[in-house]
């Protein structure tokens, strides 16, 4: 069976391409904390290449972004290729079958703390007593 499940970082934005007939895919990298600290008393890391196809792939693509958690199910796949210099290559990614949301992401593009509760409505208009009906 080659079943893998992560829960780790996004490291940047991800990736949303289409690919030639329609499909659309999402490309993405995790940095997943290993089970132990090294001798300076730090964690370290694995930075794991992932993809996600369909309409997941789109969630992601436009839910999720730079340093939220999330956790993915997916596939290891291990592929080979030739470099441009002609060099045989082996690629090892993690092909996500579905992702969940695991915080939600806490200030906005600017800085700003993102609205909750009722302050997402729109912003507050002044009380004027003069009812117009």
């Amino acid at each position: 069976m080659n079943s893998i499940v992560l829960l780790g970082r996004m490291t940047k934005d991800a990736e949303v391409r289409y690919t030639s007939t329609g499909k659309v895919v999402a490309s993405f990298s995790l940095a997943v904390d290993r089970p132990y600290t090294g001798e300076d008393g730090k964690r370290d890391a694995d930075f794991i290449n992932c993809q996600i196809w369909g309409k997941s792939a789109e969630t992601l693509g436009n839910s999720v972004h730079k340093g939220q958690r999330v956790l993915v199910e997916g596939r290891l796949q291990i592929r080979s290729y030739t470099d441009k210099n002609g060099n045989k290559r082996t690629a090892a990614e993690v092909v996500c079958g579905r992702f969940e949301f695991i915080e939600r992401r806490e200030q906005g593009d600017q800085g700003e703390p993102q609205p909750q509760g009722m302050e997402s409505f729109g912003q507050q208009v002044p009380f004027n007593e003069e009812i117009p009906f």
